[in-house]
């Protein structure tokens, strides 16, 4: 028959005692253990990012994530604002952080080229214009030529990040090379065969 325990087993503690090679003294190499370190704790805003989706979108989906958007976007600046430019440029910044975020690592150029094609799909609603296709055009090539300013900062939030990104990819694969090419370099090679 089986005995349970009736205490649940303590952690133990590690020793600080050296330990000897087999064969060693103790005036030789001496090798202690040495407790792991606590973990560090970790900012609230760093978790609340983590709870954040994160998508990978390819470029074309990007694209269309963003375009998307930034329509329904202004729309609602012109049934809320009236068409307000400084609303629409506030709310097309995050749109280009999150464009630029979410794409894929194999299409990070694409963010930067995306996000002013959404802008200008954006600008549509808000642009005013008369009823003719002609004049809608050129209300949105108006529009987009007065707001060039929201246009460069969201396209270089865009930018940036997707160039920050990509760096720490190419630094990401070269530590992984080096590490596979020191673990290659370690390995014994085979003894040629006689």
């Amino acid at each position: 028959m089986e005995q349970h325990r009736a205490r649940p087993p303590r952690p133990q503690q590690r020793s600080q005692t050296p330990l000897l090679p087999s064969g060693g003294s103790a005036d030789a190499a001496a090798v202690y253990r040495v407790a792991a370190r606590p973990a560090r704790p970790v900012p609230p805003v760093v978790l609340a990012l983590r709870r954040l989706p994160n998508p990978r979108l390819t470029g074309l989906g990007s694209g269309l994530f963003a375009a998307a958007v930034m329509l329904v976007l202004g729309g609602l600046d012109r049934l809320l604002f009236d068409g307000s430019p400084i609303v629409y440029g506030l709310l097309f910044l995050p749109v280009s952080a999150l464009t630029a975020l979410w794409v894929r690592p194999a299409d990070l150029v694409t963010a930067p080229i995306a996000v002013p094609i959404a802008f200008a799909v954006g600008l549509v609603p808000i642009a005013g214009g008369g009823s003719g296709f002609g004049s809608r055009i050129m209300a949105v090539v108006t529009a987009l030529a007065v707001h060039a300013g929201w246009l460069y900062g969201g396209t270089l939030v865009a930018g940036l990040i997707a160039t920050v990104r990509k760096v720490r990819l190419m630094t990401r694969r070269r530590a992984i090379q080096a590490a596979a090419q020191r673990a290659a370099a370690r390995r014994p090679s085979p003894d040629p065969v006689e």
